[in-house]
């Protein structure tokens, strides 16, 4: 008996669509293609006002010394989420041994001295062999695990080309409009900052620690979430790092329409000449008719919305899904981060409220973008651009108003970011709750096994004689389970799409 040709499932017009017409492949390819012209966008900007971009930072470190030796090695580790324990062992060796040659060249040409550069070198060296030695899925994950370690890297340089470009585009801040908003607030950088100052040395070691190693602490949960990448041979649909790289990418576009330095800058010894007076923390600014400041070249405008912020809220959503351990790790450094950035005067109180609603936004369109958008995920999204659009135009045009009322402008401003966290806890539970019940996809071209009562009929004799010759030839199959080679399988057979 001739077996039937087993015909690969086609698309609804009835043919198979090539590769590279697939839905998923032209989204990924007009992602690459757009974050490489903003790449490109952004070194050409650089290079106009006098410094070179990310691409010609990033490209630097191939063979001179990094500016960042753990970055890269963070880099390297999530690139290594796709590799085996065996194969991980051989790419750290490797690092190693070629710091040490760059460190022994360094030392003998009395050059800068840093390390990192063996970790860029396996990452790219982890690209070529994906597309050289690898095809099909394989060269997939591993071109995925690459880019992965590229982007956290890329993402730190564009953050710190963004970051010059703030400096060099807005000669004045709008501190004052948020200083006299944050009276609405109670002010709180000067209440946690006069705390810090009677309570240093303690608190203010424990949350320089906090504050300076926020990207360790996500990159740890990061590869927390992404630990079964090399058994299961898949990233996961979302994680924390595509969030925290959206954060990164998005935020500073936000300083260029509100540029801020802080209450240390302006209103502190940090800013120097440029300050308006030295009152950080002792002396609250004055509130009426606030201008912007003229300031310096330098320093960054990089407050509204506070992306630490952002990211600490970020960090601690994602521990959720942890360990108890990992839970309470995520909730202190929110709480450490949040009083850090408030007490060393980097941030007001406006701009933590606008990270909050600045992170839940994002971090829901970024769920939705891998799960599949649906109303709910809609409605938060638009809830939470609204109330951030919102945020910023009242501490712009009401700064007056929101300190001579206090007792309404404050209370309205902790209720709407309030309202976003709600409907972000219900949302996010909704759409977890609904994965659950999700049942897990079936093998295209086969149709379920019958239930029980269906199976206690006769069966057909062609039925049972395709049955008998695939258990003769081994190649029976339990339709609905998955499994292959078991027997009882006589019930159900391959459906010819």
């Amino acid at each position: 008996m001739t077996e039937p040709t087993r015909i690969p499932p086609r698309d609804d017009r009835g043919t198979q669509p090539a590769p590279w017409r697939r839905p998923r492949v032209i989204l990924w390819t007009a992602a690459g293609v757009v974050t490489l012209g903003f790449l490109v966008a952004l070194e050409i900007v650089a290079r106009g006002y006098g410094f070179s971009g990310p691409i010609t930072e990033q490209s630097r470190e191939v063979i001179f010394a990094p500016e960042s030796g753990p970055l890269l090695y963070g880099g390297l580790a999530l690139t290594m989420v796709v590799l085996t324990w065996r194969q991980r062992l051989i790419a750290l060796g490797v690092a190693a041994g070629v710091d040490i040659v760059f460190f022994l060249v360094r030392w003998v040409l009395d050059a800068d001295m840093n390390f990192g550069n063996g970790a860029l070198w396996v990452v790219l060296g982890v690209a070529v062999l994906g597309l050289t030695r690898r095809t099909g899925h394989e060269r997939t994950l591993l071109l995925k695990g690459t880019g992965l370690g590229l982007l956290l890297v890329a993402g730190h340089k564009t953050g710190d080309t963004w970051l010059l470009i703030t400096s060099k585009t807005r000669a004045t801040v709008l501190d004052a409009y948020v200083a006299a908003a944050d009276h609405a607030l109670a002010d709180p950088s000067w209440l946690v900052g006069r705390f810090l100052n009677a309570t240093a040395p303690v608190s203010t070691g424990i949350l320089h620690v906090v504050y300076g190693q926020l990207p360790l602490a996500a990159a740890l949960v990061g590869l927390y979430q992404l630990r079964r990448v090399a058994v299961e041979r898949r990233f996961p649909a979302h994680h924390l790092v595509r969030t925290f790289l959206m954060i990164g990418l998005l935020g500073p576009a936000i300083y260029m329409i509100f540029p801020v330095v802080g209450p240390v800058f302006a209103y502190g010894t940090d800013g120097g000449a440029w300050a308006t007076a030295n009152l950080w923390p002792d002396t609250l600014p004055p509130v009426t008719d606030p201008r912007p400041i003229p300031f310096d070249g330098i320093t960054p405008r990089n407050c509204m919305p506070s992306l630490h912020t952002a990211w600490a809220v970020t960090l601690f959503v994602h521990s959720r899904d942890g360990s108890r351990a990992m839970r309470w790790a995520g909730t202190f450094w929110l709480v450490g981060t949040l009083t850090a950035t408030l007490g060393f005067g980097y941030h007001y109180g406006a701009d933590l409220l606008a990270g909050v609603v600045f992170a839940l936004t994002i971090e829901t369109a970024m769920r939705c973008s891998a799960h599949g958008w649906d109303r709910a995920g809609v409605r938060l999204v638009a809830l939470g651009t609204t109330v951030f659009a919102a945020l910023l135009a009242s501490y712009r045009w009401l700064p007056t108003e929101m300190a001579a009322r206090p007792w309404l402008f404050g209370p309205l401003l902790l209720l709407v970011t309030g309202a976003v966290i709600y409907a972000y806890v219900r949302t996010a539970r909704a759409a977890r709750a609904a994965r659950e019940r999700e049942p897990k996809p079936e093998v295209p071209g086969q149709r379920p096994a019958p239930e029980a009562e269906e199976s206690a009929e006769p069966a057909d004799p062609t039925d049972a004689a395709g049955a008998a010759e695939a258990a003769t030839t081994g190649t029976g199959t339990t339709i609905g389970t998955g499994t292959t080679g078991e027997s009882g399988a006589t019930d159900a057979k391959p459906e010819l799409v």
